[in-house]
């Protein structure tokens, strides 16, 4: 006997139907099943997209707006070229302060990274 029972499990055929048993599958279905599988899997290195350059602090801070346009007007290569140098110039004046006054290499090292973080909240690297 066979009994047709739909997906939503009335007897009227709404959705497809189902025919048979589980019970009675044959051997060689199993063997060919088992034999399709392989029996090792190798697993690659996982792909990584490649960063994007984006500044997170696009925008943000009381600069930001100046430092943004500054970029539109005189290009990115030359803003780039204007911002390192002013980076640079600053470290030196920090360097020159800390030999002034005898602070070590890791007290310059965190003034430096201090200036960084205040240029960042002011918009200076936006």
């Amino acid at each position: 006997m066979v009994v047709s029972i739909s997906a939503t499990g009335f007897k009227s055929g709404l959705g497809t139907s189902f025919y048979g048993s589980w019970g009675s599958s044959s051997s060689s279905d199993s063997f060919s099943l088992v034999n399709s599988v392989p029996s090792q899997v190798r697993v690659g290195k996982p792909v990584r997209s490649k960063p994007m350059m984006k500044n997170v602090n696009e925008g943000k801070g009381l600069f930001a707006p100046l430092v943004v346009l500054t970029r539109q007007i005189i290009g990115k290569k030359r803003f780039n070229q204007l911002r390192g140098k002013a980076i640079a110039l600053h470290s030196q004046v920090i360097t020159e302060f800390c030999n002034s006054i005898g602070a070590d290499a890791k007290q310059r090292q965190g003034l430096i990274r201090l200036a960084k973080k205040n240029g960042e909240r002011l918009g200076f690297l936006a």
